[in-house]
This record gives C-alpha cells, sequence and structure tokens, in this order.
C-alpha cells in the first residue's frame, strides 16, 4: 500500500505545471454598448467567479474536449444578435500564460451563444472549438457587471435609397450648378451685345 502510495505521488511531482493549471485566472468581455470591459477575475477553486463564468460560457469542453460532449454540432439557427468577445488568460507557469478567444452572443434566444475557434494554442495542445449553448446565467451575470439589458444598436440604420440620394445631392445638383453658369453667361452676352450695338445708318 505503502508503495502504491509513493509511486502516485512520484507521478504527481512529475506531471508539468500546465497540467495542473488548465483553468483561466482572468476573462475580459468586450463589445457594443460597452463603455469598458468587463473584467472577471478569481481562483480555479469550484464555484469562484471566474470558474462559474468558465463553466457557464463552455470554456473547458471548448478547449479541451469532453465526454459525453455537450458541443453544438453546428451553428445555431437564425439571428445570434450582437457578437462579444472573450479574452482569458489561462497561466502556464509562474512567468508566461496563454490567451485563449472565444466568441459571446449573450441576446441569443433562448440562452447565450459561444463560440470558439479550433486550433488555438494552449499548453501542448491546441482547442478542440465549436459552437456551445451557454447557460442564461451567464447573461444575468454579464448584465450585472454592466452588459446592456437589451441589445445595444450597433450602427444606424442606413437611408434608404442612399445611392440615389448621393446622385442627386452631388452629381445632378453639380450638374444643374453648370448649366446655371453656362446660361447666365450667354443671357449677359446677349444683353451686352443689345446694348452696345450700334444704330443703323
Amino acid at each position: 500500500m505503502k508503495r502504491t502510495l509513493l509511486i502516485l505521488a512520484i507521478a504527481a511531482l512529475a506531471l508539468p505545471a500546465t497540467a495542473l493549471a488548465k483553468g483561466p485566472s482572468a476573462a475580459s468581455v468586450t463589445g457594443p454598448g460597452l463603455g469598458k470591459p468587463i473584467k472577471i477575475t478569481g481562483t480555479e477553486d469550484t464555484g469562484s467567479p471566474m470558474m462559474n463564468f468558465a463553466e457557464q460560457a463552455g470554456f473547458f469542453p471548448a478547449v479541451f474536449g469532453q465526454t459525453p460532449d455537450p458541443m453544438l454540432r453546428d451553428r445555431p439557427k437564425g439571428d445570434l444578435g450582437p457578437r462579444y468577445t472573450i479574452d482569458y488568460t489561462v497561466p502556464a507557469s509562474d512567468t508566461q500564460a496563454n490567451h485563449i478567444r472565444q466568441e459571446l452572443y449573450p441576446y441569443a434566444r433562448p440562452s447565450p451563444i459561444t463560440y470558439m475557434a479550433p486550433g488555438q494554442e494552449i499548453f501542448d495542445s491546441t482547442t478542440r472549438g465549436g459552437w456551445f449553448q451557454a447557460d442564461p446565467q451567464l447573461t444575468k451575470n454579464l448584465v450585472v457587471d454592466g452588459l446592456p439589458a437589451r441589445p445595444p444598436a450597433t450602427a444606424a440604420a442606413a437611408p434608404r435609397h442612399s445611392s440615389n440620394s448621393s446622385f442627386f445631392s452631388t452629381g445632378m445638383l453639380s450638374w444643374f450648378g453648370a448649366v446655371a453658369v453656362l446660361l447666365a453667361a450667354a443671357t449677359g452676352a446677349v444683353l451686352y451685345r443689345r446694348v452696345h450695338r450700334r444704330p443703323a445708318a
């Protein structure tokens, strides 16, 4: 028994530090309607704000894979709403860290959606990647931290017939202006000739 415990202890010490610290230590959320990034930090302990956020966003199955696999097979259909970006910091050692990016659609229905691109480098591997149906509590927590309660307008609506409006406001007006100048010049020339015409002998 003692020999078995000794072997397990030696094996644990032989594991690289990266294998013992796979969770993120910080995350930053940016996107439309945010005056400044939303920062999430905390320990890697279960139940901490950082771990709750990572689990709700599907960080672990998207990075390392999981059985059974909770990732979606394809992109959800329909409009997902405004896109936000999550930038994770994952410690690799005492002096180095991995940086993983994940897209977030907090206003998607019936629950928020995240997407992580595959192939991002982390430790000695790469992310599995894919779409994930996140926990609805994720959006609720972000609203408390500063996310708009409703989807913000990402851009002003384009005016109808904008190309025609541009034509009339620039091309046509310039053309009419040139014609008006020519007509004024021609009229002035005619009047000048009439005024200075010599009387017949």
